[in-house]
């Protein structure tokens, strides 16, 4: 039981020594440590933890290697991921079929495995070590802290790399010391809206009440974002205590995990945690004899988007249907059952240790003038290096796509980024010099959101991803008020009409004034940013637009109703691969023998095609396009 600050530095100090220990070999084993995040999981990282354990076992080598998981290393393209320590050597795509080899080479023999060492793609060099990788280069975790380098199961490694301190500084202070800290410290609120974290919770302090709640937000719905989840897996205990440190702050004496069902792994390291703090004595009654009472619950979401808006998401943990509430009253006023409530989302509760634990002007010197600190992206879309990264904000678009990212794939041209989701915009080539934060994202039309980053490249339509996210808002709109519900609807509509060649350009004049309309008049920030999609493409591809509406033609060749599949008669050898896969039959031979060749050629008959596609997977040759 931990009990008073100095058992708790005690202890600490103990967990400390013996993960260095560990890391760097003192204690006389080599350690190897397997990604546990989502992503490696569902790639075997469990089945090659097994097979490891399995085969040191067998050789008699548990005595001399230790066999670990931990959470997500970041780099999602590249995983699993298997490291051993005190080298720090990384292999990375590793396989069942390479344990093996990896055991017996480096384990034993001590030479490391070059095959599966990463390769920077510009000048093909190998690369052992993490920290050399350009796509780590860059990066500055905060957030991310102990995220794959701790077992997110395992108290003691936590608190071995600093866990607790941070409450601990907290608790020797009063609780307008913590507030006027977060305030110090610059930090705004990373689940979308950017407020100032430190304003939100000196707002719930100050109401009288006698009980008052903290609730982080996990309920992270963005197409492609996986920022919370993987800090939940990874160390699940920072966010427990930054969820401590607010409710110390506010008055409060319970908190609310609110964590979509789709994230099993992340709810069960959360429950995981959470039972290892109250076994310790770290959460429940007169935490570290200070009188301090906390508790932490935790509710599962059922998937939808809008229980990401935080009103809606105190009716979902109340019992009541997911939709948002008309404000004011705020939350920090009257909140969950009636109740002061101050809602962060996962990444901001995850930061607030660090604030307190190394003080608010260390966590300032990071960032912008208006942007303190770091921002957590999830990397996705047509980019090379696929992944998380934790960058300081003000690091540019540039940098973020071909610094980190490594540039887009087979030498295609950058188009554009989505920044913020379907509640973000398009930003195209001529923002990639922009520094990425709060206020420079929206006064170029876009958002930071929560910290998607979708990049698209030439073979990407903007009309359909502006009906792709307009198909995702009006699935996930809760129907409450007309604004949002109908008029995402039209929109939708109009969209859809563009896209499979009917649409006029009077169909543009009602996209601008419906995005308008929707924007001012809906419930919440779901509607209001809805149009974002669209108004960005607009204002950045209204050619493309335009070419769907008068040259019946889709630029990118996406669009199936506008493009048609050709066989170039002089390229075709006559092989008939095409029509053997064709699955409508509309594949047919000709009459016409190229010169140089022994066979006739194969046509497509437009009006039978159902642009599935198969024929291009099967020319060998390449003599089949997209017009």
């Amino acid at each position: 039981m931990i009990d008073t600050f100095e058992k708790l530095d005690e202890r600490a100090h103990s967990c400390t020594q013996c993960f260095d220990d560990k890391l760097k070999g003192m204690d006389g084993k080599r350690h190897i440590v397997l990604c546990g995040g989502t992503g490696c999981l569902s790639n075997n990282s469990k089945e090659i933890k097994e097979k490891f354990e399995a085969l040191l076992e067998v050789k008699g080598l548990t005595d001399k290697a230790s066999v670990n998981q931990v959470g997500c290393f970041g780099f999602c393209s590249q995983g699993p991921f298997v490291k051993i320590y005190p080298e720090e050597t990384l292999y990375r795509l590793v396989q069942i079929e390479d344990v093996e080899e990896i055991v017996e080479s480096d384990i034993i023999g001590g030479t490391v495995v070059d095959r599966l060492l990463y390769e920077e793609p510009t000048t093909s060099k190998k690369v052992s070590k993490q920290d050399d990788i350009n796509f780590y280069k860059k990066q500055h975790r905060i957030a991310l802290h102990g995220c794959g380098v701790i077992d997110p199961e395992n108290i003691d490694e936590a608190l071995g790399m600093g866990a607790f301190q941070g409450l601990k500084r907290a608790l020797s202070m009063s609780r307008q010391e913590v507030i006027d800290e977060v305030l110090a410290s610059g930090i705004r609120g990373r689940g979308g809206a950017g407020f100032p974290s430190g304003r939100k919770w000196q707002f719930a302090y100050n109401v009288e009440s006698d009980e008052k709640y903290v609730v982080c937000n996990g309920d992270e719905g963005d197409p492609g974002a996986f920022m919370d989840r993987s800090i939940l897996e990874g160390n699940p205990l920072a966010v427990i205590e930054g969820m401590m440190i607010a409710g110390y702050a506010i008055g409060a004496q319970n908190g609310y995990f609110y964590v979509r069902a789709e994230y099993p792994i992340a709810v069960n390291r959360l429950k995981i945690a959470i039972r290892q703090a109250e076994e310790l004595g770290l959460l429940g009654d007169n935490i570290l004899g200070t009188g301090f009472n906390f508790r932490c619950h935790l509710r599962l979401g059922a998937g939808a988007f809008v229980c990401g808006e935080e009103t809606a998401l105190l009716n979902s943990i109340e019992g009541k249907r997911g939709m948002p509430r008309p404000r004011p009253p705020f939350p920090a006023v009257k909140g969950l059952w009636g109740q002061p409530t101050i809602i962060n989302n996962v990444e901001t509760l995850a930061c607030v240790p660090f604030i307190l634990r190394e003080g608010a002007a260390e966590f300032s010197k990071v960032g912008t003038e208006g942007s303190k600190g770091t921002k957590v992206f999830a990397l996705g879309g047509k980019v090379n290096n696929v992944g998380l990264v934790e960058v300081p904000m003000g690091t540019t678009l540039r940098e973020l796509i071909y610094d980190i990212g490594g540039g887009i794939p087979n030498g295609k041209k950058f188009k554009a980024i989505q920044t913020g989701g379907p509640s973000g915009g398009c930003l195209t080539e001529e923002f990639l010099d922009e520094p990425i934060d709060f206020d420079n994202l929206v006064a170029k039309g876009s958002m930071m959101g929560s910290g998607g980053a979708i990049v698209m490249d030439e073979d990407n339509c903007m009309v359909d991803v502006a009906k792709f996210y307009m198909e995702f808002i009006c699935d996930e709109s809760c129907g409450k008020c007309s604004p949002c519900r109908i008029g995402t609807k039209r929109m939708l509509e109009i969209l859809t009409r563009i896209t499979e060649g009917t649409g006029t350009m009077k169909d543009l004049e009602e996209l601008e004034e419906l995005s308008k309309t929707v924007k001012a008049n809906s419930l919440c920030a779901l509607g209001q940013t809805a149009a974002n999609p669209v108004t960005s493409t607009l204002t950045h591809f209204r050619d493309e637009y335009i070419a769907h509406i008068v040259d019946k033609k889709c630029p990118a060749h996406v669009c199936k109703n506008l493009m048609e599949y050709h066989i170039d008669p002089d390229k075709c050898v006559g092989c008939g691969l095409c029509a053997k896969g064709c699955p409508a039959g509309c594949i047919q031979r000709t009459d016409y023998i190229p010169e140089g060749h022994r066979l006739a050629s194969f046509e497509i008959d437009s009006s039978k095609c159902v642009k599935c596609g198969a024929c291009i997977s099967a020319c060998r040759i390449q003599a089949i396009e997209k017009k």
